[in-house]
């Protein structure tokens, strides 16, 4: 995949480097156990309204269980992700449910190419903080050229508040509050988020949206740092 020497590399592991399957896979119940995959499905789902004819990219699929989702709503799912293993196993989930309108694609925000006004529905969940600030302007604006007019973008991230006034107070909670649920290695994984990622400010991240083109819709916070945007073009 060829890319300009000055492009930031999206395809280097930023956090957690699931190296094989096995990993992945105690990854993707370890996910099912903390979340509400199914009423987060149901909100993406309401959010985008896809149809039998909508053509739909997700960028950072991960597991693929949001991709193997939408696809039974759809005519074409096109999932990527910048980790072969991951795309493996979201791969093998797919097959093993019988999904056939899946396209798995290794590439990112910045190095997915394809023709312009494409897809009726763009979404990305807790992808986009593994790019600095100015590389998410560039993946933005990337995703606008690649939305229908009138097409629907679903982002959800970890998103740092702007108001808030003592920052390790707030980190301190969210540490404290997942360790319990989590266990001792979620949570390193969390503790290495907050201090080697790259999630933003909320001013920032809408800032982006709304330089990039998009109207923001609806926004929602869960937990003071999940945050979730629907867009429109």
């Amino acid at each position: 995949m060829e890319t300009n020497r000055w492009q930031y590399n999206e395809l280097q592991q930023i956090g957690v480097d699931y190296a094989n399957c096995e990993e992945v896979e105690k990854y993707d119940v370890r996910m099912r156990k903390l979340r509400d995959i199914k009423k987060e499905i149901n909100n993406l789902v309401e959010a985008t309204a896809p149809t039998t004819k909508s053509k739909v990219l997700e960028f950072g699929t991960g597991t693929g269980e949001f991709a193997v989702a939408l696809s039974r709503f759809s005519q074409k799912v096109f999932a990527l992700d910048v980790s072969p293993v991951m795309l493996d196993y979201a791969a093998k989930k797919a097959k093993s449910r019988e999904i056939k309108n899946i396209e798995f694609k290794h590439a990112g925000f910045l190095t997915f190419n394809e023709s312009p006004e494409q897809f009726d529905i763009i979404f990305t969940q807790l992808a986009l903080h593994h790019l600095p600030d100015f590389w998410k302007s560039i993946a933005l604006k990337n995703i606008y050229n690649l939305l229908k007019k009138g097409g629907r973008f679903f982002l959800k991230d970890v998103v740092y508040p702007s108001d808030i006034e003592n920052y390790e107070c707030f980190f301190n909670t969210i540490i404290e509050g997942i360790e319990k649920p989590a266990g001792s290695e979620f949570t390193k994984e969390i503790i290495g988020h907050i201090r080697k990622e790259y999630s933003t400010l909320d001013w920032i991240l809408e800032d982006l949206l709304t330089k990039s083109g998009f109207s923001i819709l609806d926004t929602n916070v869960e937990n003071g740092f999940i945050y979730t945007y629907l867009c429109t073009k």
